[in-house]
């Protein structure tokens, strides 16, 4: 009898049915994390969807209110630096459950009450636990998937940012408006909560290796890029640049865009709390036409320079154009659809930059790649409310439209650097010298 002979045979069909089992699993893994990213932006949400109510209660200015929202950024992109490094070496399943029990946490002193300080402290604890969620979530979705299938199940934890507006704003706007503020805060909070103990029972780890396990491949002598190599590439700046414009625009709408709807184009706060959803649907529309249409061109063989790099870029100056537009009329119904196109399409372009991002870094490197990305990225989060904040207290309602103006621009440049700068497989052909 042969050696060969002897090695015990694997069932026929056994191979079939752990494939089977593996892709529920995926799927299953992603789904969740959509919730995930769906409760992340709820939390997000509601303090723009309580904006004047906040005001009005704690007596604030635009600026102060500004301020406030920008708290949540102050230790937002460390963590998402340290621990979007961590997830290269410890499982992605912990991290995500301790985040979100950490989120339902941090809503707890606002919503029992205090002032201004209060909430800018919860806000800054919230940020903190935030800010890792999106590389952390991306980097546990794509892990489950070949670089080839990765565009849809990154565009469904992208869209998951979406639906959470979606789908919170009109029934928070509703609890903001019979039951005050501080109660949407506990009601997002038992949210996250119930999400945590979900997780802890049907979350899972990818089997095609996590960070954890190159980690200890690279302990057994497997040489890794460094990550200056990494940060250095044109495909890394260009993403996290044209990515930063895109940002600028999503924080706008967490904080504004409420706040600009009823003030500055008249909308009451009943109408405000639905049309709100506006840009987030048309984003939703758009990510999953980026994800069809760059997973189209990828099995057709085209380069990811195109396939990501320009299609990405397309969005973003489509994005620009309808911004740039918006003074160009006075009325409310088009200005409304300009400004739902323009940051619909701007806002959608995490998806690119994640997919992006993971194709160029190894898998030992991906969650630091993307954490200090997404660090880089939401500092837009920080400067933007108080930019606007001050505009409004300076110009009143004008300063709504300059800020628009502004986004507009600044999309423009970021559409440059995706057209410019972001070719994958050239820098991969360059890192692997």
């Amino acid at each position: 009898m042969t050696t060969a002979q002897t090695v015990p045979q694997r069932p026929v069909g056994a191979a079939d049915r752990d494939d089977r089992s593996s892709r529920v699993r995926a799927w299953t893994v992603t789904g969740l994390l959509v919730v995930f990213m769906m409760v992340n932006f709820a939390d997000k949400s509601v303090l723009g969807l309580a904006a004047d109510e906040i005001r009005a209660d704690l007596h604030l200015s635009a600026t102060q209110f500004g301020l406030a929202n920008s708290a949540f950024f102050l230790l937002f992109s460390v963590a998402a630096i340290v621990v979007g490094m961590a997830a290269d070496r410890v499982s992605p399943k912990m991290l995500l459950l301790v985040m979100a029990a950490l989120w339902s946490v941090a809503q707890v002193p606002a919503a029992i009450g205090g002032g201004l300080a209060v909430l800018v402290g919860s806000r800054v604890f919230l940020g903190a636990a935030e800010g890792p969620a999106f590389p952390v979530a991306q980097q546990a979705t794509l892990s489950w998937f070949p670089n080839e299938k990765r565009n849809l199940p990154g565009a469904l934890i992208t869209v998951g940012i979406t639906l959470g507006v979606i789908v919170s704003a009109p029934g928070l706007s509703w609890v903001i408006q019979h039951h005050g503020w501080r109660s949407a805060l506990w009601v997002v909070a038992a949210i996250g909560a119930v999400w945590a103990v979900v997780w802890a029972v049907f979350g899972a780890d990818s089997p095609r290796g996590t960070g954890a396990a190159d980690a200890a491949s690279e302990g057994a002598g497997v040489p890794q890029i460094p990550y200056r190599r990494i940060f250095a590439t044109r495909t890394w700046i260009g993403t996290t640049l044209a990515y930063f414009t895109s940002y600028w625009t999503v924080a706008l709408m967490l904080v504004w865009l409420p706040s600009y709807l009823r003030n500055a184009l008249g909308y009451a706060s009943g109408t405000a709390g639905t049309v709100v959803v506006a840009p987030w649907a048309v984003g939703a529309v758009v990510l999953f036409g980026q994800a069809a249409l760059t997973g189209r061109l990828m099995r057709r063989g085209v380069s990811s320079r195109r396939a990501r790099g320009w299609v990405g870029g397309c969005t973003l100056a489509v994005g620009a154009v309808c911004c740039l537009a918006v003074p160009l009329t006075g009325s409310t119904v088009v200005q409304t659809v300009l400004i739902a196109l323009g940051f619909g399409f701007a806002g959608s372009y995490a998806t690119i930059a994640a997919t992006t991002v993971a194709e160029l870094a190894p898998p030992a490197r991906s969650g630091g790649a993307l954490g200090l990305m997404n660090a880089i990225v939401t500092v837009a989060g920080l400067l933007a409310p108080v930019v606007v904040g001050s505009l409004v207290d300076a110009q009143g309602d004008a300063g709504y439209q300059h800020a628009v103006l502004l986004s507009g621009v600044l999309i423009a440049i970021g559409a440059v650097a995706a057209f410019a700068l972001i070719d994958p497989e050239r820098d991969i052909a360059r890192l692997s010298r």
